[in-house]
């Protein structure tokens, strides 16, 4: 009896669980629109390795990095692949600042949103060097420099430009800005004391920090960064300052999500939905959060949606402030 009443009991259960409606058939493809060592590509290859270590799907995923024309070439292979359920591309904010600096004919709804996977900061750094030791030094620097300070970002009319934009306007001053294909070769740049400083995310410039070679000045947040464990000259990210706290008014933050190309089923989109809500609440990737000092906000369906609604109408305006826009 007790064996025929386990019996109904696996069949009951079998019965409810959920068949999955699709599940990929070939490689799967995440494009990324930046070169590699950038923070973009950083997070690409940490979900990689996170999907093939616990076998989330059966399928190989493929990182392939497209970051000609800022970013556009990544992009319009995305727009150009409708209905392909195989690829994906990992974006910021440029989903929205590349069409407007461009005019080209891209939208982020001509795209299928899957995930937003976390918040980035950016940080104002310096070479390890240099004399100044917050903002303030910096800014008092800026307005007496001739020829302009240097000041170094990836690409040009994206969110490390705007965020230049942004301090000349705040601190009366002005900065030669100088962009380069990812925030890894930014800091490469001012690791060499090539450039005077550099916008970069956390993960961008982490490694040099650690090295010495590279040091934070203040994180353009609202509040400081929460992680406190120890990451270089006995400081934690929490350690580093908001700018505004130093006198230089300038937030900003940028969205790093998900998005498939237009035109696939509900029942794919639903796949990756669920696969990039499961790699969100793996260890290795609330590791990674930390490691990179990103702000944890995973949001999906409805959620994304209206997120992306509301950061598109907010960087209509500060490109439109920063004359960024194509005419």
């Amino acid at each position: 009896m007790k064996q025929h009443l386990l019996a109904a009991c696996a069949v009951l259960a079998a019965g409810t669980m959920p068949a999955l409606a699709w599940e990929p058939s070939k490689a799967i493809e995440i494009v990324v629109p930046f070169s590699a060592g950038g923070a973009s590509d950083q997070m690409a290859r940490t979900m990689q390795g996170i999907i093939q270590k616990h076998n989330l799907t059966s399928q190989p995923v493929i990182v392939v990095n497209k970051p000609a024309a800022g970013g556009a070439e990544g992009m319009l292979d995305i727009q150009k692949s409708v209905g392909d359920p195989h690829k994906l591309i990992t974006t910021s904010s440029g989903i929205f600042m590349t069409p407007m600096a461009t005019k080209l004919p891209l939208n982020w709804q001509d795209y299928t949103p899957v995930a937003m996977m976390a918040q980035d900061s950016f940080v104002l750094w310096v070479n390890a060097k240099a004399p100044y030791q917050n903002a303030g030094d910096f800014m008092t620097a800026a307005k007496a420099a001739s020829p302009p300070l240097k000041v170094g970002g990836t690409s040009s009319k994206r969110e490390d430009n705007l965020i230049v934009f942004a301090m000349e306007k705040a601190g009366g001053v002005k900065f030669a800005f100088i962009p380069h294909t990812s925030g890894g070769q930014t800091s490469t740049q001012l690791s060499g004391n090539h450039i005077d400083a550099s916008t970069n995310n956390p993960a961008e410039d982490v490694a040099n920090w650690r090295g010495g070679a590279t040091r934070p000045l203040c994180v353009f947040s609202d509040q400081k960064m929460t992680y406190s464990t120890p990451v270089a000259d006995g400081k934690s990210w929490a350690d580093i300052p908001t700018c505004a706290s130093q006198g230089l008014n300038v937030t900003y933050q940028m969205l790093r999500g998900m998005f498939m190309p237009g035109k696939v089923t509900k029942d794919q989109q639903a796949y990756y939905v669920n696969l990039f809500k499961k790699v969100s609440e793996t260890p290795e990737w609330k590791d990674y959060l930390a490691r990179s000092a990103l702000v944890p906000d995973y949001r999906d369906g409805d959620a994304f949606v209206q997120f992306l609604k509301a950061d598109e109408e907010k960087h209509a305006k500060l490109m439109g402030d920063a004359g960024f826009m194509a005419k």
